[in-house]
This record gives C-alpha cells, sequence and structure tokens, in this order.
C-alpha cells in the first residue's frame, strides 16, 4: 500500500513515488533482515525433521539407524519389525509383507496401546519399511549371505509373533 502522500499524487497510468517515501513503506534493511529470518526459522525447522528421524521419533531412514533404536525406545518394534520386512523383500525372501504388517499392527493394538499411540506406531512402521527400502533399492551387493541369515532369523521371529526388539545388523 502506497503512504496518503503518494497516492494522492497518483494519475491513471502514472505514478511516481520518491525513494524517501518507498523507504518508509518498506525499508530495504528491513525487508532483508524479513527474509534471512524467514529462511533462518525454515532451516531450524528443517533440522528438528530430520533430527526425529535420525533419533527413531519417526522411524528409521536406513540400517544404522534402525540398528541404534535402543529396546525400551517405545518406536523400537515397528521401527525393526518394519526394518527386517524391507531387508526380507529386498533380498527375496517369499512371505507377505503386508500380512506381517497387519499380523504385528493387530499384535500391538491388542497389547492395549491407545489409538494415538497405534497412529505414532503404524507411522513409524511404515516410514521406516519406505525408508529402508528406498535406501537399499539399488544397492546389488546388498543381500550378502551374512545379511540373509540375520534376515532370516529375524523374520523367523516376527513370523512366528515375537516381536521382541533385537534385530542386528550384517555386513
Amino acid at each position: 500500500m502506497l503512504p496518503a502522500r503518494a497516492r494522492r499524487s497518483c494519475r491513471v497510468g502514472q505514478c511516481e513515488v520518491s525513494s524517501l517515501e518507498w523507504s518508509v513503506v518498506f525499508p530495504r534493511r528491513l525487508s532483508f533482515l524479513l527474509l534471512t529470518a524467514v529462511l533462518a526459522g525454515a532451516a531450524l525447522l528443517a533440522g528438528c525433521g530430520t533430527t526425529g528421524r535420525v533419533t527413531g521419533k519417526e522411524g528409521a531412514a536406513n540400517d544404522v539407524a534402525a540398528v541404534k533404536v535402543k529396546p525400551e525406545d517405545p518406536l523400537a518394534r515397528p521401527i525393526q519389525v518394519a526394518w527386517t520386512s524391507a531387508r526380507a523383500s529386498h533380498c527375496g525372501f517369499i512371505f507377505d509383507a503386508g500380512k506381517l504388517r497387519s499380523d504385528y499392527l493387530a499384535t500391538e493394538a491388542s497389547l492395549g496401546a491407545a489409538p494415538e499411540q497405534m497412529k505414532k506406531v503404524e507411522h513409524a512402521y511404515d516410514y521406516t519399511y519406505q525408508s529402508v527400502t528406498d535406501s537399499i533399492k539399488d544397492d546389488a551387493d546388498y543381500c550378502t549371505k551374512s545379511r540373509t541369515d540375520a534376515v532370516r532369523d529375524a523374520l523367523k521371529r516376527y513370523l512366528s509373533g515375537d516381536y521382541a526388539p533385537g534385530a542386528r545388523i550384517a555386513q
């Protein structure tokens, strides 16, 4: 919005506003500071989201993050079950990943998880499954003998209904 003095002197199609009047409307320094503050705020928010993913608050983004989740973390089970499911699918194990997911979520619900907690568990599972799948999909050498042995052991436990955290990463 132009200052009142500038609006009075404007005609249709012509408007002259002196730099002094524009400095009243929006000083350049103020615009620079505002832009800097917005960019800094965006960077801080982006950093918070990344920190949450790495520490397991949303799920695990890769093998290393999944293994580092402590067993006492309330999201350790969904992270590790999803991590194992993604790795097993990638390495060609024959099982129904969707059934494993639904069986696991049903078990969590039967243990008395509140609806709010179930949403977090489901989100952690889905985020981890997708993130791990995306992180290993182009690695043709991912499925080493030691990795497939580790995945096989964890998958057997999960398919039998034992969802205790404790999956291991093998090189």
